[in-house]
């Protein structure tokens, strides 16, 4: 049975790792962290945060609604506490379609 190397997953990640997934500014995410309540990072002895994966998913919604999709961010506070759940599977379907449409694409360059 041949040898299968277990990845490492990270349990935190600091806010460059989260603003770099996400192409903003460190600024915009501790902005974000003190206008939503969803965002909640701990913070080590040195003060620096860090995100688990559930912050980045909130951070994931909020960017979602605030560049993607043009809310205002009363208008995502609203929309997050109305439908935060609703919402989550919504963004998963999109990101399982993305997926799809990703193996898609490179099965069909490869077929060519």
């Amino acid at each position: 049975m041949p040898y299968k190397e277990k990845s490492i997953e990270k349990k935190y990640y600091s806010i460059g790792e989260v603003a770099a997934q996400f192409n903003v500014a460190t600024s915009l995410i501790r902005f974000w962290e003190s206008e939503f309540d969803l965002i909640k990072p701990k913070k080590n002895r040195k003060g620096n945060r860090q995100f688990t994966k559930e912050d980045i998913e909130n951070v994931k919604l909020i960017y979602h609604l605030v560049k993607e999709r043009g809310f205002t961010l009363q208008g995502a506070k609203d929309m997050l506490k109305s439908s935060s759940n609703d919402l989550k599977d919504k963004m998963d379907m999109i990101d399982s379609l993305t997926k799809v449409k990703e193996f898609l694409v490179e099965l069909r360059k490869n077929i060519s």
